[in-house]
């Protein structure tokens, strides 16, 4: 009697075998939200990803009013400076990969996390820096970004990060 696995390499079992890819590449946005995630955004920028778009700030009127429409107007700042709208990332995304430092303010995700709740777009935030901060810093920027993430990383050293969005498909 043949085993499961000698019987799927035979050449009758191998032409119901999928010979395409499993799935395309994600639409993945990261966005930097400080002064050092900034730093780790632009070099992971560098290296080729499927289909990632990196950015390296974010600016925004007011932050929006919970429970109300999307009426905010907010802007992101790419890897070579040029000004673009935040929803029409949104709008083109599969995921938004938020990147922080531990025990900075990272107030912007709630404008980034509003926008992609308002189009269903599923998010995640990295934390960068981890063993070189106190666990009152660390806490200090998790109460900023766990409310508008879906997955939350809390990261040893930057390669963290370059293995994550690779896990990602970015």
């Amino acid at each position: 009697m043949q085993s499961e696995s000698s019987r799927m390499t035979t050449a009758e079992e191998a032409k119901f075998r999928i010979s395409a890819p499993n799935s395309k590449p994600r639409a993945i946005k990261v966005i930097a939200l400080d002064k050092r995630s900034e730093e780790v955004v632009k070099k992971l920028a560098e290296s080729k990803w499927n289909k990632a778009s990196f950015f390296a700030s974010v600016h925004f009127d007011s932050p929006p009013q919970a429970g109300a429409d999307w009426s905010m107007k907010a802007w992101l700042n790419d890897i070579a400076g040029r000004t673009i709208k935040l929803m029409d990332e949104v709008n083109t995304a599969d995921l938004v990969v938020m990147v922080a430092t531990a025990g900075e303010k990272a107030e912007a995700a709630s404008v980034i996390g509003e926008a992609c709740a308002a189009k269903r777009v599923q998010t995640t935030a990295l934390i960068l820096d981890r063993k070189s901060s106190s666990d009152t810093a660390l806490s200090d920027t998790l109460l900023h970004l766990r409310p508008y993430v879906s997955m939350l990383v809390v990261a040893d050293d930057d390669d963290y990060i370059e293995s994550m969005l690779t896990a990602l498909r970015a």
